[in-house]
């Protein structure tokens, strides 16, 4: 030892924790519906969810009852020794809310876990089918799809995927649809219909008989700052994947649980994906949970087939469930479905009032209270900023420092762009639209100075 591990009192301790950094937050102390306090007393508006996560607010008692009613019964019960009733009723309610015949579940503990569930049933199927040549899933760029190695290798952002490539089997990629960026004649839909065609044009290239699957989030996460595609993306992209026998997977880590305003965002379009992932909000950061909800045309023939080969310890964990049929109930009895739906629309257009008095945003986009700002140098052009300002993640600090948490990611591919996702709990209200809206206009302020002494806009 080096020195003295202090006593674990206090907040200005040294940390044995690490993670992406070396950067300290202060200590939180509680939490209680969108805000947050730490120990000195300071309050936070929480308006990213966490990480678009904490999708009912914090602290509700129901959710809480719930899980120390679940302690008191079993904490855990291992999937190879028993059943337990909150997974069964939770998968039950699941396939229930989940379109078309997606009406079997696979519990995980995260997002990562749950897409890479999702590769990995997909492969078991196509072996199942006799189809061993099927291995590739195309995947779009940029985009976010986990940070394990298989979820990895279909994700589209430079920074995070590079130092791993040369230990992945990486997989094609097709740009993502940020029409927002074009400058063509064409109409919102026939932009939507190109986007969607260079995923046939990729299929084509790959060999359509070595093509598993396509995956894609339905609005965009981190990566694109909850990007939406025209409408006419997401039927096109599904006649793609039949006429080409491959499977089309959602990914709703993000906008699933009901972010979007619609508890799964494919229900906005209409669309039924082969297999989808959701976690994030499905137990709202009461506990770690997210599941695989897939049809039984293609679970049966992998569990026929030898069984699904694939599993986590802490799948179907029942107080991590207890604590998602809690989180539903919350849902449904708050009507939070229809609150994210006018809520997110009504903070959506305060957002873009900001663009009267903010030259240097480029764009307010996303569906429901997945909604995202992104800042650029020259709005006509949509030039970035250069990427030495670190615009966005010092727009975060600025307004953590004032009591606002939002969250920040490059927009294009990971090392250019920049933009903040306001996403605050499907609770959040009009009359708290200020609490979110003052500190961001003050931080804007004060990053436009900073950025304009720079010389970043010139």
């Amino acid at each position: 030892m080096t020195h003295d591990i202090k006593s674990p009192v206090g907040h200005n301790r040294e940390s044995r924790l690490f993670y992406q950094s070396r950067s300290r937050r202060p200590l939180i102390d509680r939490a209680e519906g969108v805000y947050m306090w730490d120990v000195d007393g300071k309050r936070y508006i929480d308006a990213s969810s966490g990480a678009m996560v904490s999708n009912i607010g914090h602290s509700d008692p129901r959710v809480i009852a719930a899980m120390n009613a679940q302690l008191e019964k079993a904490s855990f019960a291992y999937r190879l020794h028993f059943e337990n009733d909150a997974a069964e009723n939770l998968a039950w309610r699941l396939a229930e809310r989940a379109p078309g015949d997606l009406e079997r579940v696979f519990f995980v503990s995260g997002g990562s876990e749950a897409v890479e569930s999702c590769i990995k049933l997909a492969r078991q199927y196509a072996l199942a089918k006799g189809q061993a040549q099927r291995t590739k899933i195309i995947s779009r760029f940029p985009s976010y799809h986990g940070s394990t190695l298989g979820a990895l290798a279909l994700t589209g952002y430079t920074p995070m995927h590079a130092p791993f490539a040369p230990m992945m089997v990486d997989q094609p990629k097709i740009p993502a649809p940020t029409c927002y960026l074009d400058r063509d004649d064409l109409s919102d839909h026939d932009r939507g219909i190109k986007y969607a065609n260079m995923l046939e044009a990729e299929i084509i290239k790959q060999g359509p008989e070595t093509v598993l699957g396509f995956i894609m989030e339905p609005v965009g996460g981190a990566a694109t700052g909850a990007l939406v595609a025209p409408d006419s993306y997401y039927g096109r992209i599904r006649e793609i994947c039949d006429q080409y026998g491959i499977l089309l997977i959602y990914d709703e880590v993000m906008t699933g649980a009901g972010r979007t305003g619609k508890y799964f965002a494919c229900e906005h379009w209409g669309i039924t994906p082969d297999i989808l992932a959701v976690s994030k909000g499905l137990a709202a950061g009461y506990a770690p949970l997210g599941a695989m909800i897939a049809p039984d045309r293609i679970v049966g023939p992998v569990l026929d087939h030898g069984g699904f080969i694939h599993g986590y310890t802490y799948a179907g964990n029942p107080l991590a469930c207890a604590a998602g049929n809690a989180v539903l109930d919350v849902i449904d009895e708050d009507g939070l479905l229809e609150n994210a739906a006018a809520s997110g629309a009504a903070l959506k257009a305060e957002l873009s009032k900001l663009s009267d008095e903010f030259t240097m945003i480029g764009d307010v986009r996303g569906k429901g209270l997945l909604l995202a700002v992104e800042l650029v140098k020259d709005r006509t052009s949509m030039e970035p900023i250069d990427p030495k300002h670190m615009a966005a993640a010092r727009l975060v600090d600025i307004a953590y420092d004032k009591g606002l948490i939002i969250y920040w990611r490059r927009t294009r591919g990971g090392y250019r762009g920049d933009h903040v996702m306001v996403c605050p709990p499907m609770t959040i209200k009009p009359e708290q639209f200020d609490d979110i809206l003052v500190p961001l206009r003050a931080a804007l302020v004060e990053l436009q100075d900073e950025l304009a002494t720079a010389g970043a806009f010139s």
